[in-house]
């Protein structure tokens, strides 16, 4: 019969003697390639921005108001936000990468619907489906790469995907930027239907290469298997003692309570959960996709009349997103997340008013050079959102549940980020028509509150393991308390009944009838 979970046993070949040291090389080739999920997550961030600003696309399309375009572009964030709470069934049943395989297959399907589309409908139905396909690959990936990953380095391993996801955002810019050249009114076709290239791909290495997370093969009992994995990942020496560690954590969690979404909202799990919600929450509404699904829109209210340079500008957004993705590789752990992340909101805050100022000098200076500073600024945004919350959010979210809960905790922090998207998605068009640059000083308001939050509601995890996480949040204390109350709540029931019933504790004697 078929099956969906890889079932292959995972064994050291028998040429093989010598112990084995770690393999960083395969860690980061296995982070490259099953990154290539956040690359299509980062394409389809950038693709849609230039295109339904297009005029070619609005007169076939004929998007009847501005709600209609956000609808477009935000609808693909409800797909995101069921692919993404799909992950805590499929991620736990099936493994971590099969998920990626599934994902895969379904974001090729909403590719082509996307392509081939001549009408509103069709094109956001493809977009929905696409965007589970997305979805699912954007909390997929984070999940599989930080559970490979070495303690020490997992902020790098990250680093890398983040890397990858905005290279993704590059080459939707400069595609969009170069089609659009092109004659022909269906010239947006091309770069919606070229990512099914590398999501079939993905999909199919994903299910014939990459090995199963050792964590997932622990929860499955498959111990020597996640052994092996563990070994050609970090070593013989390390595989042993991070096995002893997942397999100890696994055997608690499993012995104190199963998972379920109801125990997610429950203490002593509820602190964890709203703080991973509240991080991928604030990612978004602090308005980065406000910036990159319109950008050729923000530079027009900003007094950029001509729609090749403000094009020229959206690519150049590419070009910093890709440069700035390399400096947390270097330079994200040597520093705990809660600084990274108050730096990043510091400089967003300031990006955010400075687009305020010039849209505000635009309204009364059309056609002043002086307006074209406002590219600056969505430049210096993302400078500062690259170097922190672009890789911090996804660490910190997918990293602080115990491993019983991790699975279904990175399903309800992706879809927190996702439905956010979609609020700021659908709510940014008419908002900035409504209220022009006042948009921009809300969003400076939300990163002053994600200040806050950052500050004095997160607990810092900086060279933490993941088998920490239970120690650090309280979480394994807490249950193990639960547990003892709950034998002890047994036994006194059990003496209870046998006092009942005339039976002494010690079932010793027997007390008689005072007649």
């Amino acid at each position: 019969m078929f099956d969906i979970k890889q079932t292959r046993p995972i064994r050291r070949t028998g040429s093989e003697t010598e112990r084995r040291l770690p393999n960083l090389r395969y860690v980061y080739l296995l982070t490259a390639f099953v990154s290539v999920g956040a690359l299509l997550f980062g394409y389809d961030q950038g693709v849609m921005g230039v295109i339904v600003a297009d005029a070619r696309w609005i007169s076939l399309m004929k998007p009847a108001n501005s709600w209609v375009t956000g609808a477009v572009v935000s609808l693909y964030d409800i797909g995101c936000l069921v692919g993404a709470l799909s992950i805590g069934v499929l991620a736990d049943h099936s493994g971590r990468e099969r998920t990626l395989s599934i994902a895969c297959a379904v974001f090729v399907v909403g590719a082509v619907l996307q392509a081939a589309s001549y009408n509103i409908t069709s094109i956001t139905i493809g977009r929905v489906i696409l965007g589970y396909g997305v979805g699912t690959c954007a909390g997929g990936v984070p999940l599989y790469v930080s559970e490979i990953a070495p303690a020490k380095l997992r902020g790098r391993i990250i680093g890398i995907e983040q890397m990858i996801l905005c290279f993704g955002e590059l080459v939707a810019f400069w595609l969009n930027y170069g089609f659009n050249f092109l004659e022909t009114p269906d010239w947006w076709r091309i770069p919606l239907a070229i990512q099914v290239i590398p999501a079939i791909v993905l999909g199919i290495g994903c299910w014939f290469w990459v090995p199963p997370s050792p964590r997932w093969l622990v929860q499955q009992d498959r111990h020597q298997c996640a052994r092996e994995v563990l070994a050609r990942f970090h070593g013989d020496d390390a595989a042993d003692l991070q096995m002893a560690e997942i397999a100890e954590e696994v055997a608690f969690e499993k012995a104190v309570t199963t998972a379920s979404w109801r125990d997610m909202f429950k203490t002593p799990v509820l602190r964890v959960t709203l703080l991973a919600m509240g991080v991928q929450f604030f990612q978004q509404i602090t308005g980065t996709n406000s910036i990159l699904y319109y950008t050729p829109s923000l530079f027009e209210r900003g007094g950029i009349s001509d729609p090749k340079t403000a094009n020229l500008a959206t690519g150049g957004v590419g070009v910093v997103l890709f440069v700035f993705a390399w400096f947390p590789i270097f330079f994200f752990d040597r520093l705990g997340r809660k600084v990274w992340l108050q730096i990043g909101l510091v400089g967003m805050c300031c990006a955010m008013i400075g687009i305020t100022v010039l849209q505000w000098h635009a309204e009364g200076n059309p056609g002043d050079n002086g307006n074209y500073a406002i590219v600056a600024f969505p430049y210096l945004f993302y400078v500062f959102f690259n170097i922190s919350w672009g890789v911090g959010s996804w660490t910190y979210a997918t990293k602080i549940f115990p491993v019983m809960y991790r699975a279904k905790g990175n399903a309800l922090s992706t879809a927190t980020l996702w439905l956010s998207c979609y609020v700021v998605a659908q709510a940014s068009p008419p908002i900035a028509i409504a209220i022009g640059w006042g948009l921009y000083i809300i969003y400076s308001c939300i990163c002053v509150v994600a200040f806050v939050f950052v500050r004095y509601a997160m607990v810092e995890t900086k060279g933490k393991t993941l088998e920490e996480m239970s120690s650090l949040f309280g979480i394994e204390s807490t249950l193990a308390r639960m547990e003892i109350d709950a034998k002890s709540d047994v036994v006194h029931i059990e003496e209870t009944g046998r006092a009942e019933k005339g039976i002494f504790p010690g079932g010793r004697g027997v007390i008689t009838s005072l007649s």
